[in-house]
């Protein structure tokens, strides 16, 4: 009985574990196009990725942030860094 107790409690937190990081949500990203300079926030959970063509391709230049305010000041930082142009 009591490892059949204590198989279901490792069992229990075993699976809690491996749910916290599905739960955690990141998927915004500032984007930079190559061709213009100009930055972009992307967010990972639309269905398409940005269309690239010929020249016109884009780098992935912050690490996933939670909201679209975190991602739109970091934007707004980097222009004001002049890392983007727009």
């Amino acid at each position: 009985m009591r490892r059949a107790l204590a198989l279901c409690a490792v069992a229990g937190i075993a699976s809690s574990v491996f749910a916290v990081p599905a739960s955690a949500k990141v998927g915004y990203y500032v984007i930079r196009w190559d061709n213009t300079g100009i930055c972009q926030v992307w967010n990972e959970d639309l269905q398409y990725k940005p269309f690239q063509w010929g020249v016109s391709t884009y780098k992935i230049v912050s690490k996933p942030l939670p909201t679209f305010q975190e991602a739109s000041d970091l934007q707004i930082k980097m222009r004001s860094e002049r890392r983007c142009t727009l």
